[in-house]
């Protein structure tokens, strides 16, 4: 499985910078990523704080849908 270009915490930074009304093109231009991949990433992780989303990385925690 490829590896993320990307930490924890960069996500969820980026996800914040959105939060705060960047727009989310800009975003993406500045970061190098697509707008695929920041909406995949805001319905993964949105909401969550970087030692959370570690410890379901880990799988040390189910997500309950």
């Amino acid at each position: 499985m490829k590896t993320s270009r990307f930490t924890d915490s960069q996500i969820i930074a980026i996800l914040k910078q959105a939060e705060g009304g960047s727009p989310v093109p800009e975003l993406c231009r500045e970061h190098g990523i697509s707008n695929a991949t920041f909406y995949k990433w805001r319905s993964k992780f949105g909401g969550m704080d970087t030692s959370l989303m570690a410890r379901i990385r880990s799988g040390k925690t189910k997500i309950v849908a």
